[in-house]
């Protein structure tokens, strides 16, 4: 059985105005399934470039992504759109929650794009909500919420359809550091219990020191790749 996700001679270039941007350089890395993965680096070393690439956001300008041994690197936008749907789970720094949505709403929101039935759907909700701690605040809207308990909406939604792979951008960035301890704690609890697959971008030491593998990247290659 190969890598979950592999990419090989990954190169991925932007136009601003006039420049070019080598965002990444020839990166080659694989991602073995169940791994809690940091990506760190400064600004403009390429991890976002790098989890836009791996969630199927966007394409390489050369080389390529394999997710489950699949090349992925040229798949139209509707296969693209497919394999995110089905395959990936993302947490976003600034939650992303439907305002007009509860806790329970927003996280059934993706098994409603599957067309799940409404009894999985109930079933599967109320389980990770309380995988999550929110047992009880099902009914709650985002502004009831406080951010820890916004973000682990978001990390139960991102659970919820049990993805190949999670894909955590800053998951701490707007929590102050106690809640962002607990949230860490939390996606690795729930990484050694259900063998889910996380990789985070991140600037936040206590990502990188929770994390079981820290790549670090410089200028769109890979700098360090240490395993704990």
């Amino acid at each position: 059985m190969g890598a979950l996700v592999s990419v090989l001679d990954l190169k991925k270039d932007y136009k601003v105005g006039e420049t070019v941007v080598h965002a990444l350089r020839g990166m080659d890395m694989e991602i073995e399934a169940g791994e809690f993965t940091a990506v760190a680096g400064p600004s403009g070393s390429g991890k976002s470039t790098l989890l836009n690439l791996i969630g199927c956001l966007d394409t390489p300008t050369e080389g390529k992504v394999l997710i489950n041994e699949n090349d992925v690197s040229h798949y139209s936008k509707k296969e693209l759109a497919n394999i995110r749907r089905e395959s990936i789970g993302f947490i976003f720094q600034t939650f992303n929650l439907i305002p007009i949505l509860s806790a329970f709403e927003n996280v059934a929101f993706p098994l409603s794009l599957l067309h799940w039935d409404s009894e999985k759907i109930q079933n599967n909700v109320n389980q990770i909500l309380k995988d999550v701690g929110l047992e009880g605040m099902e009914d709650r809207y985002p502004r009831e919420l406080s951010g820890g308990q916004q973000q682990r909406v978001a990390v139960a939604r991102a659970l919820v359809k049990e993805p190949t792979i999670i894909l955590a951008d800053e998951p701490t960035a707007n929590l102050d550091s106690n809640t962002g301890g607990d949230i860490l704690d939390l996606m690795r609890e729930l990484n050694e219990e259900k063998g889910a697959t996380f990789i985070f971008s991140t600037h936040d030491p206590m990502v990188m020191d929770r994390a079981r593998r820290l790549i670090n990247l410089k200028d769109g290659m890979i700098h360090s790749d240490e395993r704990k």
